[in-house]
């Protein structure tokens, strides 16, 4: 009996020490969650004991707080994005609407008929700019809502690629630009949309004059059951290439941002790839920048 009563007290004795460490290791832990919070520290809370559970709650108070840290982490940099992307917006649009104004007042200022005309073209092409800038912010935000979808059906995607290279042969040939061409022969069916495939390379092309040196290679091919669309281009910065941004909206590798375009044109190829269940991508190798597209090949 004796023996019965002193394991019985040991054991109560245990208990309430036991109960005494893990209310104190919880007040511990509150207090550390609680300076954690208000301060934002990226600490994490330490438990002197892990039994009962103590150890498991606090490993998983530090994941809850790992996430809130990310998360908060991620806010701030899409907070800084959109706040860039809205001065990127404002000057984008301020810029041409400003040259307007200087070659309008010049027009009025003056007479001769040759100057006249030269000022008229050069708010006609001013003009045709901020048109094509709206039209692609227009487009864009399309894109990006998610009720919008591309309506896709059986299309050749090599004749389309074909059609896109020779219908700005005055383009290339203003732009000084003689691209080498190796092109497959024969159909390359895709499932796609007609439209959106030559919204994508009408941008792709587009990108290859605002960017690119005067070598420029085109490869078109099927290779493991895909069709791939291959764009190399010489660029006279690479340094200012960041390739992970490439598809950002409004991204431009022009620092200054005096290019007129809008800066969405390979953010709006990249979304309309995807809507066609393609593949669309960046590389950056010494001076040459490259733009792979892939569609999966169906059969007739």
């Amino acid at each position: 009996m004796t023996w019965y009563v002193a394991v019985s007290l040991s054991a109560l004795v245990v208990m309430s020490y036991l109960l005494v460490k893990v209310r104190w290791q919880m007040r511990k832990l509150e207090e550390q969650l609680r300076f954690v919070q208000d301060k934002q520290s990226d600490g994490i809370l330490v438990s002197d004991i892990r039994i009962l559970g103590i150890g498991k709650l606090t490993d998983s108070l530090n994941e809850i707080l790992q996430k809130q840290r990310s998360n908060r982490q991620e806010w701030v940099q899409k907070e800084k994005r959109l706040v860039q992307t809205y001065t990127n917006l404002s000057h984008d649009i301020r810029t041409p609407l400003t040259s307007l104004d200087g070659y309008f007042q010049l027009l009025e200022d003056t007479e001769d008929a040759k100057e006249r005309t030269r000022y008229l073209q050069i708010i006609q092409e001013r003009i045709h700019a901020l048109r094509d800038m709206l039209e692609e912010l227009f487009t864009y935000t399309k894109l990006e809502s998610r009720s919008y979808e591309v309506p896709l059906t059986k299309c050749d995607f090599g004749a389309l690629v074909k059609e896109a290279l020779f219908s700005y042969y005055n383009e290339w040939q203003k732009q000084q630009m003689e691209p080498q061409l190796q092109l497959e022969e024969g159909a390359l069916w895709v499932l796609g949309n007609d439209q959106a495939m030559r919204r994508v390379l009408q941008n792709v092309i587009k990108n290859v004059w605002e960017h690119g040196g005067r070598h420029v290679k085109i490869v078109l091919s099927e290779q493991e059951g895909e069709a791939c669309l291959l764009v190399q281009n010489e660029v006279m910065h690479p340094e200012y290439i960041d390739v992970e941004r490439i598809f950002e909206r409004f991204y431009k590798a022009d620092l200054a941002r005096s290019t007129t375009s809008s800066g969405l044109g390979m953010a709006i190829a990249r979304q309309l790839v995807e809507q066609m269940n393609g593949q669309i991508t960046a590389d950056l190798q010494e001076n040459i920048f490259s733009i792979c597209l892939q569609f999966v090949c169906i059969r007739s």
